[in-house]
């Protein structure tokens, strides 16, 4: 405690005065504010379209439309060097009565618009405050407003204040300039005022938690380096021991290596002789255009279940194949119930379907050069009529 207090009067002397003369200099919540996020937003917004773009601005009698609801919805992406991007729906309604393109509104008429939005957040220039962020922004979007559509150009200057990390209020407002003014179009300004939500958020140290930082770190180099000073010997003879413990334990690791590669190649060795007892029984072969199994076939199964019964670790894929003759279609279907007959015969003698991967390739797996157009013998396109079994797990 002692050391702590005179190091902190060594800072502050050699410092200068500090704003934290008088502060405990832990870093605390305060300390630290969002500098990247998604933000989510819903409000209500109000359309200004009288005609006569900023004249009678605050003119909220004549000129405001607004409903009564949830009226606006955005989504964005706000990064660290103070750029964002924000995609905005809004909905109004321009009231009977209200002034709209110079003219007294007779009807309650629909107003939608979709934007896109490029802001910067002014505190990168004005200072960081945490909590209050003015920003001003730019963008395009198109807009369908007393029954007319345009594409409009928009400049937008809002600030948004935060309750917590997470939520807060954003207030804006926009001009928008329509892209091509046709007849009866105008410009018009869009307010907005609702409450916006943070997410993914990455955060960092106020410009005030920074310093109170390098105070800190400044503190915890001094006292490492008292420290080192003191315990240089003792930290010589950790380290022999350190060493000597990592040596035995590199000669322990590479023991419990060896026995893992023995075991691995003994397994790979058992799994082989097993693989190549399962090949010696051969294939199952099938006739032309059938899917039926005959007795040697049988004999055949009813050795690999023998197999199969004397190895429960073990898992097989059931993979079954077609000759070239015969459309892809057909020979596709006729390899799947070839497949689906082995498979049920292996189940019928107690195999546990779970044990049993299977695969019907068609004609796509083809033993030997007998493909369509090549003329071959009927034992050569015997040999592609098969199922044939291989070790999956072991």
């Amino acid at each position: 405690m002692k050391t702590t207090k005179l190091l902190l009067a060594l800072v502050l002397i050699f410092c200068g005065p500090s704003t934290f003369a008088q502060e405990d200099l832990q870093l605390t919540k305060k300390d630290s504010m969002v500098v990247s996020s998604w933000m989510f937003g819903v409000g209500i917004n109000i359309v200004d379209d009288a005609g006569s773009e900023f004249d009678g601005l605050l003119d909220a009698g004549d000129n405001w439309n607004m409903v009564p609801f949830p009226s606006r919805i955005s989504i964005g992406k706000y990064f660290k060097n103070g750029l964002g991007l924000e995609a905005i729906g809004t909905y109004n309604q321009y009231q009977e009565g209200k002034i709209i393109d110079n003219v007294v509104n007779t009807e309650d008429i629909d107003y939608f618009a979709v934007d896109l939005r490029a802001s910067y957040d002014l505190n990168k220039i004005l200072g960081e405050t945490g909590f209050f962020d003015p920003y001003v922004g730019v963008g395009a979007g198109y807009t369908d407003a007393n029954n007319q559509g345009r594409g409009t150009y928009n400049a937008t200057v809002g600030f948004r204040t935060w309750f917590s990390d997470r939520w807060g209020l954003d207030f804006n407002s926009s001009g928008k300039w329509a892209m091509k003014l046709e007849d009866g179009v105008t410009n018009h300004i869009q307010h907005a005022v609702g409450v916006v939500y943070r997410f993914d958020t990455e955060k960092d140290l106020t410009p005030r938690g920074k310093e109170k930082l390098m105070l800190l770190q400044e503190m915890e180099k001094e006292q490492q380096r008292i420290q080192d000073s003191i315990a240089a010997a003792k930290r010589a003879e950790e380290e022999a021991k350190r060493l000597a413990e990592e040596l035995e334990r590199q000669k322990e690791a590479e023991r419990l290596a060896a026995e893992e590669r023995a075991k691995q190649q003994a397994e790979e060795a058992r799994r082989k002789a097993l693989q190549d007892k399962i090949d010696g029984l051969g294939k199952v072969y099938f006739a032309l255009n059938s899917s039926y199994l005959n007795k040697r076939d049988k004999e055949l199964l009813d050795e690999l279940i023998a197999i199969l019964q004397e190895n429960p670790g073990v898992k097989i894929k059931v993979a079954a194949h077609t000759d070239s003759r015969g459309t892809e279609k057909y020979n596709q279907w006729l390899s799947e119930r070839r497949m689906e007959r082995t498979v049920q015969y292996l189940i019928d003698k107690g195999v546990s379907d779970d044990r049993i991967l299977k695969e019907a390739y068609g004609e796509t797996q083809l033993t030997n050069e007998c493909d369509d157009g090549v003329p071959c013998s009927e034992e050569k396109h015997r040999e592609n009529r098969r199922s044939e079994f291989l070790i999956v797990e072991f």
